[in-house]
């Protein structure tokens, strides 16, 4: 690497507000034109929704109550984080500290103050204050909550009324999905509504289908309670770097943390298996939409096991450039994920009789109809922040049907799988388009009698199906790209 990023030089990056690197630079990765000012319109803007701060504390149990301590799990001062993410690319990015007994009063009196300086020191990333949630009932899931006069008001009351962890004396009761579900029912009476993302729902799995903490019956039960707050899960989890070295070796650990069922090509089980989990979900007809994330506490050269927001994962929403049109973009799943800056533009459209549809949204059409399906996306030719100039070499187009909801049962009948989804074609180099950076290609799906949907991947590799991931894998290596989907409604 030609640039560390310490924290001393990081604090002076941000006190004169630094700009980021060219996208040809190798240390500053890939930006986008998102870093710009402002323009009329929507565009894709990437960004990272589970960001942690130095007020992700740590806890002295030598008092009673317990005593924070500032920077005890995370290190970085928000705006920090923030100068990082401007860096990488990003233009925005979630504030999501974690805490312990009465954390909700160390996210108002000290972490939102800092927010605040941030958005003034760094205002071209919008940042969303938000709380990485210790879910009741289940693992962690972001909270973000939109730009309002009352935010802080808002997180500090959600988080003391149903953060498992937040009362002292502990209370095992408050570990119930119960009070999950009824936290979420007070979620989606405010207005306007947050947004809640379950973080790395498989990292307590024990093997492939057997879960831990979060289930699959869990999330479907978040979403039915509150379908327009409770809208996926992270297909991407963070720590991705566990496995660097800081002097630029290897570690024996495993991406993602995940110890006992492995990510698959860096991403959850539940995203990542065709057929699984999120295929079972949108089989069912939900919205239900993927986003990749950081995790950032500590870097990876300073010790840590993160990458910087944006560094090497990136979720982008097709969105203006606003705190309203990104918070909808993620509710209603205008998103594609990637690792490593494989990618930087994703375009999937699903067009018949002059009506399309893309990303995130739905296209009607008449039973026995022919769509064409388009996917765009943009290969840049320069280098991410690893140095790497990485190229895409497949693509798959994915279909399910879509048989639950009101169209009867789930085919099969088991909750985690969808057994109709499948890869319906693959697409090299020799097949697809190419004009400067983007490339293009067409499928045709003919006579189509049924509700279904479809989705699209890549990847830098050969695996036709993304294989679990080894101990102490480089992260750079193995990267891929998803969409979130494109419902097709026959009529």
């Amino acid at each position: 690497m030609t640039r560390m990023c310490t924290i001393a030089g990081l604090a002076l990056c941000l006190l004169t507000t630094c700009t980021p690197r060219p996208r040809g630079d190798v240390a500053g990765g890939r930006a986008d034109s998102s870093l710009s000012p402002a323009t009329d319109g929507p565009r894709w803007l990437a960004g990272d929704h589970h960001i942690h701060s130095r007020y992700s504390v740590g806890w002295n149990k030598d008092t009673s109550p317990p005593t924070p301590t500032i920077g005890g799990d995370a290190i970085y001062p928000i705006g920090m984080n923030a100068a990082m993410a401007r860096y990488y690319g990003l233009s925005w990015v979630v504030a999501t500290d974690h805490g312990g007994p009465m954390h909700s009063k160390v996210n108002f009196d000290l972490a939102y103050p800092e927010l605040v300086q941030s958005r003034q020191a760094v205002p071209e990333v919008v940042q969303f204050t938000g709380l990485e949630f210790n879910t009741p009932g289940a693992d962690h899931s972001s909270l973000i909550l939109p730009r309002t006069s009352d935010e802080a008001e808002r997180r500090r009351d959600l988080e003391a009324r149903f953060d498992k962890v937040e009362p002292w004396p502990a209370d095992p009761m408050r570990d119930s999905e119960a009070l999950m579900l009824e936290a979420l029912q007070v979620m989606d009476a405010l207005s306007p509504r947050p947004v809640v993302i379950a973080n790395h729902p498989s990292r307590s799995a024990t093997d492939t289908g057997v879960y831990g903490a979060t289930s699959p019956e869990e999330l479907r039960n978040w979403n039915d309670t509150a379908p327009e707050v409770a809208v996926g899960m992270a297909g991407a989890p963070g720590h991705q770097a566990r496995t660097l070295d800081r002097e630029g070796g290897r570690r024996e650990a495993p991406r993602g943390s995940y110890g006992n069922s492995p990510t698959l090509g860096g991403f959850d089980q539940m995203a990542a298996r065709v057929g699984g989990f999120w295929d079972a979900m949108l089989g069912e007809g939900r919205h239900w939409w993927i986003t990749a994330n950081s995790d950032s506490h500590i870097n990876w050269r300073e010790g840590g096991s993160d990458f910087w927001p944006g560094e090497f994962s990136k979720t982008y929403v097709w969105a203006e450039k606003s705190y309203d049109g990104i918070l909808e973009g993620l509710r209603h799943g205008h998103i594609f994920v990637t690792t490593g800056d494989l990618i930087s533009e994703l375009y999937v459209t699903a067009g018949t009789a002059g009506v399309e549809a893309n990303i995130g949204s739905t296209l009607a059409i008449q039973a026995g109809a022919d769509v064409v399906v388009t996917i765009r996306f943009r290969d840049p030719q320069t280098t991410n922040s690893h140095g790497d100039d990485p190229a895409v070499t497949r693509v798959d187009l994915i279909t399910g049907l879509v048989t639950g909801g009101d169209a009867g049962p789930v085919v099969g009948g088991d909750p985690n799988t969808n057994p109709s989804a499948k890869v319906i074609a693959r697409f090299g180099p020799g097949v697809w388009k190419t004009e400067g950076e983007y490339r293009t290609v067409t499928h045709h799906l003919r006579d189509l009698h049924a509700n279904m949907y479809l989705r699209v991947r890549g990847t830098n590799g050969t695996e036709l199906e993304p294989e679990q991931d080894p101990v102490g894998e480089n992260p750079w290596t193995d990267l891929w790209f998803y969409s979130n989907p494109v419902f097709l409604e026959a009529r």
